[in-house]
């Protein structure tokens, strides 16, 4: 009777965990990219009339949204990519601190975000990274261009730097991959083989050829600072790594993150 009974449960226990991560693989890209719910939004609307909108095409076909604060004379450029729960109306004060001293900006909206056409996919992000660079080349010199990534925006950084000239290369809370994150949270379940869009910056890292910085705050809860410290490890020369004592995921202009990185775009133009 008792080993009868421990079987059903055991039995009920497994179905239940493997319906679990049924849920999971079905859901997954709406837990790796959560849309909030906002719509298009003009530049001037909220609060950066200085930059202007343009909608762009990628190679598939969609339309992504950029915002573009052009650069002063002799100043670069800061092509960001946000990370996975951003919109850039929500981002209004990183872009006023990035563009303080005339160093432009180009703001990327990854499609399936406020406005943008499509679904967002790991291979449909990098497409809109792509078109942004295009963009961003067709108005300055690839040297210019400090390509600057948060949390998920980290890896499609990588990828286009691994694949495109630019100046310099900034990764804000950074990963090896998101498969090895979402492993650390969920370790119960088989995420290498279930997860579809797993951006390996591990693997990628070793093309970039810019100068890097990685800054991560110590105590960040999403994204530990174990795995900046890994993709740090993996990167070559020159590079620096910058530890923000107390600083958490998306806190980290609180704890000098924008002035560590005017330091280091200054010091790219010089």
């Amino acid at each position: 009777m008792v080993l009868t009974i421990l079987k059903w449960l055991l039995i009920v226990a497994a179905v239940g965990y493997l319906a679990g991560l049924a849920v999971l693989y079905v859901k997954q890209r709406e837990l790796l990219f959560p849309i909030p719910p906002v719509g298009r939004t003009a530049p001037a609307a909220a609060g950066l009339p200085e930059a202007e909108e343009h909608v762009l095409t990628t190679a598939d076909g969609e339309k992504v949204i950029v915002w573009h604060v052009p650069a002063k004379p002799g100043r670069g450029v800061v092509l960001f990519f946000p990370g996975n729960g951003d919109f850039l109306a929500g981002r209004v004060a990183r872009f006023k601190g990035i563009t303080a001293d005339g160093t432009g900006l180009v703001a990327l909206s990854y499609r399936g975000y406020a406005g943008s056409g499509g679904s967002p996919s790991e291979q449909g992000l990098l497409q809109d990274a792509a078109a942004a660079y295009a963009f961003t080349t067709a108005r300055y010199r690839a040297e210019q261009i400090v390509a600057w990534g948060f949390s998920l925006g980290t890896g499609v950084a990588v990828a286009l730097a691994a694949e495109h000239p630019v100046g310099k290369l900034i990764l804000e809370a950074p990963y090896t991959s998101t498969a090895d994150v979402a492993g650390a949270h969920f370790w119960y379940v088989p995420i290498s083989l279930l997860m579809r869009d797993q951006f390996h910056s591990d693997r990628r890292i070793a093309g970039v050829t810019a100068p890097l910085l990685i800054m991560h705050g110590t105590d960040d809860p999403v994204i530990p600072i174990a795995f900046g410290e890994r993709l740090f490890g993996l990167a070559h020369e020159p590079k620096q790594f910058v530890r923000l004592p107390g600083g958490g995921h998306d806190n980290l202009d609180d704890f000098g993150a924008m002035a560590t990185a005017r330091r280091f775009i200054d010091a790219a133009r010089g």
